[in-house]
């Protein structure tokens, strides 16, 4: 059973790498979820009423974000310290001709996007980070 907590606002989130706020300084009142026994999840939506999801270990740490909705999220305040690594690998990448798609591969972090106008969707992780049994395929 999986159960997701909704909340809304920037300060309901902390960043990847970072820890996953407890109930009693999150905004929402309610349980977080524990997933394969390895992650917990949270479900928020930002000002752009876009859906993330955020997934941290046992012990709080953030190791990844997804999204989908109408708008981008704030990349940089999700990905917060990563968010260099990232721009500097964005703007290495070689582009493939897809205008709504990347992939942006870096040692300490990997961050997928894409979609129409709109329609955006993607995700982020730390792939160092991932819990033993957790691959990215769990992050959806």
């Amino acid at each position: 059973m999986v159960i997701t907590v909704l909340c809304t606002g920037a300060d309901a989130r902390a960043e990847l790498g970072g820890t996953m706020p407890t109930q009693a300084n999150s905004i929402a009142a309610a349980s977080q979820t524990l997933l394969n026994g390895a992650l917990r999840l949270r479900t928020l939506t930002d000002a752009g009423n876009t859906n993330i999801n955020e997934y941290a270990t046992n012990t709080g740490q953030i190791i990844a974000y997804t999204w989908q909705g109408p708008t981008m999220p704030d990349l940089r305040a999700l990905l917060g310290k990563y968010a260099d690594s990232y721009k500097t690998g964005a703007a290495a990448a070689v582009p493939d001709g897809n205008l709504h798609a990347s992939r942006v591969v870096r040692p300490d972090v990997i961050v997928e996007s894409g979609g129409p106008m709109r329609g955006y969707a993607g995700r982020a992780w730390l792939p160092s980070a991932l819990p033993s049994g957790v691959t990215a395929d769990d992050f959806h």
